[in-house]
């Protein structure tokens, strides 16, 4: 992303990282970022990851948690006061006391979990101070597949555009914008009406792809979907125009004002993102709702894929030695997490993994992650289900228990959102690039389903309580494992 930065901007980011180095040497931190597109589950991600912390869950591959290093964690104020809190609290209640699953992500929100411990070695213990803050940042993965708009000129967006529209997974539901796209004149006289139409037509076009059937994924610019305080502003009324050729556009034309409101949204929206957060990143998460574009198809895999490219092509990867690490930060680590394991037998998860691991090796090849270590994980940040088994004739079939969610179906039926129900969800193919060429749910026949089975969405676990009545962890699959891969060997 250097190339992508002014000197301005590369001495502002030196400046933030400078005075967060110099607080750090009195309280050691660690920023994580967390992303994901959206319903991946962030939200609750961070959730449970506070939740099982300050509540000293089940977590058993996480070293330092199971060795009894850690002798409480618990909450404090944030260090960045112009960001707003997230809602801990508000979303546990949600998860704990409503059985319901918090509100998604819809801007930048940050919050500060300090871990009190104690060293594994006998000099960590004599020089380190025993405490450390992770600051978790999260944010929306659409903003991040913002960030390659930085190092496009409103040609290079119109053609990427266009060229994404086309294809036959979108072909159908951008074919109205590019319709209205395609009598329009850039070289005309600017009209705001017109300004406007084309850009609620491409937003309607950039929402339709989010539909649970196509699960689409590369939907830049971000802001379209979730303008925030932007609504309705110029820097979001603009819209990719067609056959724009080459040479400077004749003062006060469509194509003229469009192309000085998309660098506007770059300077105002984009660049201070990038320069205030993502640069200030030491660890990242990247979830994926991977159980969603399968369900949709080798169309929606492959745009996933292309998603997971342009967000891992947005990190600054890689280690700094002892000098350069004061002035910028690097990411050295990062995990891609498929969520939602709980949706699957445990049997499948193995194969879930080859094809999250499939989409991520090739992803951070694109990506040129060069110096971080990426690692893959199917995991379920709340476990909403358990397993058990059923006989269907002489077969005896791996299922799923849980109460879904009201309002959804399968087979025919509506389930009521209060009845719990033992669910065949199907079997993932052991070879990962059958998910990215064919159906891959089967049905109990070995036969492909048309359409395919749908996973159900099932509302969140009734917690256990002690004797004593205290309610226990949320419970989860792997997420020790991230844990331990995140922050681990910060409280080693």
């Amino acid at each position: 992303m250097a190339s992508l930065t002014s000197f301005a901007d590369e001495a502002l980011i030196a400046l933030d990282t400078l005075a967060d180095r110099a607080s750090g040497l009195v309280a050691p931190s660690l920023r994580l970022g967390v992303t994901g597109l959206s319903r991946a589950g962030k939200t609750v991600f961070i959730s449970a990851f506070v939740h099982n912390l300050v509540h000293g869950g089940r977590l058993p591959l996480f070293e330092a948690q199971k060795s009894g290093r850690i002798a409480r964690a618990f909450l404090e104020h944030q260090p960045d006061d112009a960001v707003p809190r997230f809602q801990y609290e508000d979303h546990v209640a949600a998860l704990v006391s409503e059985r319901v699953w918090p509100d998604s992500t819809r801007a930048i929100s940050e919050l500060r979990l300090t871990i009190q411990y104690e060293s594994a070695s006998g000099w960590g213990r004599l020089f380190s101070s025993g405490k450390l803050a992770v600051d978790i940042v999260d944010y929306p993965g659409e903003w991040l597949l913002d960030l390659p708009l930085l190092g496009k000129d409103f040609r290079a967006f119109s053609a990427d555009a266009f060229e994404l529209a086309n294809l036959p997974v979108r072909a159908d539901i951008s074919e109205k914008w590019r319709q209205e796209a395609s009598v329009i004149e850039p070289a005309a006289p600017f009209d705001e009406m017109t300004a406007r139409k084309l850009a609620e037509i491409f937003t309607a076009y950039l929402s339709a792809c989010k539909a649970d059937h196509r699960a689409l994924s590369t939907l830049p610019p971000g802001r379209f979907l979730m303008p925030g305080d932007l609504d309705g502003s110029p820097a979001l009324t603009f819209a990719p125009l067609p056959d724009l050729g080459d040479g400077r556009f004749p003062s006060g034309s469509l194509a003229a004002t469009m192309e000085r409101r998309y660098e506007a949204y770059k300077t105002h929206v984009v660049k201070p993102f990038f320069r205030e957060h993502i640069a200030r990143l030491d660890r990242q998460i990247v979830l994926i709702d991977a159980l969603q574009a399968l369900n949709a198809g080798p169309g929606a895999m492959a745009d996933l894929e292309r998603a997971l490219s342009e967000i891992l092509a947005c990190f600054r990867p890689g280690r700094g030695s002892i000098l350069t690490d004061l002035f910028s930060r690097r990411i050295d680590r990062i995990l891609v997490a498929a969520t939602k394991a709980d949706h699957l037998h445990h049997e499948s998860h193995d194969c879930l993994q080859a094809i999250v691991r499939r989409l991520a090796d090739r992803a951070a090849s694109r990506a040129s992650l060069s110096g971080a270590t990426v690692d893959v994980l199917a995991m379920a940040a709340v476990r909403a289900t358990r397993e058990g088994t059923v006989k269907q004739g002489r077969e005896t079939l791996p299922v799923i228990i849980g109460t879904p969610l009201a309002g959804e179906t399968i087979g025919g039926e509506t389930f009521d959102g209060e009845t719990e129900t033992a669910i065949f969800p199907g079997d993932l193919p052991a070879d990962p690039e059958r998910a990215f060429s064919e159906p891959i749910v089967e049905s109990v026949t070995g036969k492909p389903e048309e359409p395919p089975i749908r996973f159900v969405r099932f509302r969140p676990p009734k917690l256990e309580r002690t004797a004593e009545g205290v309610t226990l962890s949320l419970p989860h699959i792997r997420l020790d494992r991230a844990l331990q891969f995140l922050i681990g060997d910060r409280l080693a």
